[in-house]
């Protein structure tokens, strides 16, 4: 927990407990992190937000971080994690906030853009890689599997080994490296995290990225270029932003850091992005 921060739980009737934390006044900020990640890795620990007039709400989604393992091992749908977000939203008397969401986070905030628009003022998605449908791809399903059994041994090692961060570019490997074990270490249960790892992999967000074209929201999309993040291809941030009818792309400059390792850089666009729908 940052300081000044004020910690909270929300306890779904149905659902897990969650875990969070909210700092800062004015319009509501909603941050939704990334599979494996915790609430912190959103913003990489930034509070610029927070000290730029929003009140910024983060959560550690189910099985991640502080909160709750699901009841049931398959319980880590889309599905679930967008009626936890719902139910956050209810629970804290949300209207309209706008939800900042990395990866998984990305994709949870957008099902449920698209299945309740008016509950939403503007999306940030940073580094999409939901292309529209589950994953089918046997290779694909067989490598996330392999990351899956490695944090049910609670082997951050091995998960470092095979996730691929080995070949990320020599001058972002120290970083990439040091910034995927602390978030591993992170969480309360990595046999949870193991449990959402495979089935997130499979899981069903929306149908097909013809439904974003009639979104009409003002959605800013960071994307990642490829050599230093493949996980999240920049193809999938351009194809959100050209298809999204008020979709902006933001992308870091060749040879530099992705904008979306970089907290306080990335709060400073979505700041920016913020004051221009006012």
């Amino acid at each position: 927990m940052t300081s000044g921060s004020r910690p909270f739980r929300v306890s779904p009737t149905a659902g897990p407990s969650l875990s969070g934390e909210e700092s800062g006044q004015g319009r509501t900020v909603v941050l939704l992190h990334g599979l494996t990640a915790t609430r912190r890795y959103v913003l990489q620990g930034s509070r610029l937000l927070a000290r730029s007039g929003y009140r910024v709400i983060s959560y550690d989604a189910r099985g991640h971080g502080e909160s709750s393992p699901a009841a049931q091992r398959t319980a880590y749908e889309y599905a679930d994690l967008v009626d936890d977000l719902r139910h956050l939203l209810d629970e804290h008397g949300l209207e309209q906030p706008v939800l900042v969401g990395s990866s998984m986070g990305a994709a949870t905030a957008l099902a449920l853009a698209l299945e309740e628009p008016d509950r939403v003022a503007a999306l940030v998605q940073i580094t999409p890689a939901y292309g529209g449908s589950p994953r089918r791809d046997p290779a694909d399903l067989e490598h996330w599997d392999a990351l899956a059994d490695a944090l049910s041994d609670e082997d951050i090692d091995t998960f470092l080994e095979r996730s691929g961060v080995n070949a990320v570019p020599e001058r972002f490997r120290e970083m990439a490296l040091l910034a995927v074990r602390q978030r591993l270490e992170g969480h309360r249960d990595l046999r949870a995290v193991s449990d959402a790892v495979k089935v997130v992999a499979r899981s069903h967000a929306f149908s097909g990225l013809d439904a974003l074209n009639d979104l009409d929201l003002p959605v800013l999309v960071v994307g990642s270029r490829d050599d230093a993040d493949a996980e999240h291809p920049l193809a999938v941030a351009e194809e959100y932003a050209n298809r999204l009818p008020r979709g902006e792309l933001v992308v870091e400059e060749p040879g530099e850091s992705p904008l979306a390792w970089r907290g306080s850089s990335l709060s400073k666009a979505i700041a920016a992005f913020l004051a221009a729908q006012s």
